[in-house]
């Protein structure tokens, strides 16, 4: 069965927001727009229905400067570039862009921020939330030509220990059970979450640590 745009489109608004898809009623500035393609490039992808209001109403894009900051945002306000596709949709005379942004292989990709610093999103549920400096290690150590063979010593045994004696801690609280430096810790909790042997979750505003 081939679907009718219409049909396409209202089957997308009725996911809701989720982790690979967000609303966007205006686009009135490329810098925040850029967060959501920072957050969807350095997930699993996504898409931005732009046009969209947060209850689902087809509302449109009506100016062209709305298209071309859509553009800015990809391609003027992210490094680097991410790759994006842009799909239109005439729905009951309004026009809705459907923006495609693909999983990066080059992570991370930042937005240009209010304040004129780089910074990387994640998707967390239907959130952009500033990447963690432990995101931050597990991409560096993806993009190295060779990563480092996993080894086991003394820092690793106390930052074991200090994950197993609560449960859940945030960042500064593992560094200060494990006595080691904040970038040794930081280095070596990107190194456990990606083998598998430490969990990361967003809670309460902040990122948490535990044995996997």
């Amino acid at each position: 069965m081939i679907l009718s745009d219409r049909q396409y489109l209202l089957g997308l608004i009725a996911q809701g927001e989720h982790q690979q898809q967000d609303f966007k009623y205006r686009v009135q500035d490329a810098v925040k727009l850029a967060r959501s393609v920072s957050a969807f490039a350095n997930t699993e992808g996504g898409r931005l229905l732009i046009g969209v209001r947060d209850d689902g109403f087809l509302a449109g894009v009506r100016k062209e400067e709305e298209v071309f900051m859509m553009h800015q945002a990809a391609w003027k306000y992210c490094e680097p570039p991410s790759s994006i596709k842009f799909d239109n949709y005439r729905i009951d005379g309004r026009t809705i862009v459907v923006c495609t942004v693909l999983a990066s292989q080059r992570r991370p990709v930042c937005a240009l921020d209010d304040d004129g610093r780089r910074r990387a999103y994640v998707r967390i549920a239907d959130e952009n939330i500033v990447a963690s400096p432990v995101h931050l290690a597990i991409w560096r150590e993806e993009q190295a030509l060779h990563g480092a063979a996993f080894s086991y010593g003394d820092d690793e045994r106390r930052l074991m220990e200090a994950l197993a004696s609560e449960p859940w801690l945030p960042l500064q609280r593992v560094v200060r059970l494990c006595r080691l430096p904040r970038p040794k810790v930081v280095a070596l909790l990107g190194r456990l979450v990606r083998y598998g042997l430490v969990s990361m979750e967003h809670r309460e505003q902040q990122f948490l640590f535990a044995l996997a």
